[in-house]
């Protein structure tokens, strides 16, 4: 149903683009803005993910800086049935994390300081399941192709706001009511894009959330570090994804605030939609609930599942019960 809903989203953030580029400026403008387009789309194909990465200051690490973090991204890709990615750390207190690349042959899964320090590990490897779930689904293209798109109609509106509507009748004459068109379109027609595009961002999260939970195998430990980061998110700034938040949805969670319900305006889905969906599949496959506050904004710090409700045991080990608990750096 995501993919269908996906194509669907696609399509008519294409016809929008075509349909504008017809009101401002004929065939021949529709012809420039779509040349254009292409050339914006091929740039980022390439090179966004050094762009992304270079603007988090992430670095690039290896086995032997961070080995439990490593092992686990590689035992996860193993699983996926997909290359094993570049890994990044990005020195931020805030928890997050996200993947960037252009197929899964050229992609990398970048996690903050802040998320390795406040997940158990099992939670560590459910969102890095969540993150090589886009790299599988090739969503980084999808939304790269959507980005463009939103971005050459702003562009296309733009100039016909500067330079009128160029709409004409059958005999080259001005043509008034296309002019009126014209102008309202290049009024609209951003505000839609911009809504199919986050409409298309929240559609792949709740995918990436269903996919990944089965490359871990533990949906419960997806869903108690969604409800970390985003209590974390919304307590701790990140002061570059607030300089950049254009590039807010290609995090797990969104980086900038947080929401109780599903926005039009939102890039992500709400954290407590998203929660409910993978408990839900946790149900349908005989695992023990998952244990939560009813308030997250009340509580300070994180919590892991209470004991008396404890989680089924996925590759990466139990619910947070007692005993020393081992950080995700090995």
């Amino acid at each position: 149903m995501n993919y269908a809903r996906t194509a669907l989203l696609m399509a008519a953030m294409t016809g929008l683009f075509l349909a504008l580029g017809w009101a401002l400026g004929g065939s021949q403008g529709m012809t420039i803005a779509l040349v254009v387009a292409c050339g914006m789309n091929v740039f980022s194909y390439w090179f966004s993910d050094r762009l992304v990465l270079r603007m988090y200051g992430a670095r690039e690490i290896g086995e032997a800086e961070a080995p439990h973090l490593f092992r686990m991204v590689r035992d996860l890709a193993a699983r996926a049935q997909m290359p094993m990615p570049r890994v990044y750390i990005m020195d931020d207190d805030q928890p997050n994390a996200f993947a960037t690349g252009r197929n899964p042959e050229n992609a990398a899964v970048a996690a903050t300081t802040g998320l390795l320090r406040m997940l158990e590990p099992r939670e560590v490897a459910a969102v890095m399941a969540h993150e090589l779930a886009h790299v599988r689904n090739r969503d980084s293209l999808i939304m790269t192709v959507t980005a463009t798109l939103a971005g050459a109609i702003g562009m296309l509106a733009n100039f016909g706001m500067m330079f009128g509507a160029g709409a004409r009748d059958s005999e080259g004459r001005p043509n008034p009511l296309g002019a009126i068109l014209g102008i309202a379109a290049a009024i609209l027609a951003p505000l839609v894009a911009g809504l199919v595009q986050m409409a298309i961002s929240r559609s792949r999260e709740y995918e990436a959330d269903r996919v990944g939970a089965e490359i871990c195998g533990d949906p419960t430990a997806l869903a108690s570090a969604l409800d970390k980061i985003s209590r974390g998110a919304q307590a701790i700034h990140n002061d570059r994804a607030e300089a950049n938040p254009a590039s807010a949805h290609l995090f797990i969670v969104n980086p900038l605030a947080g929401g109780t319900r599903d926005s039009l305006f939102s890039t992500h889905p709400a954290t407590e939609n998203r929660i409910a969906q993978l408990l839900a599949l946790a149900r349908d496959r005989g695992m023990a609930p998952l244990h939560r506050a009813t308030s997250p904004q009340t509580q300070r710090a994180p919590q892991s599942p209470s004991q008396g409700s404890r989680p089924a045991r996925g590759p990466w080990g139990g619910g947070g019960g007692g005993g020393r608990r081992r950080g995700p750096w090995g």
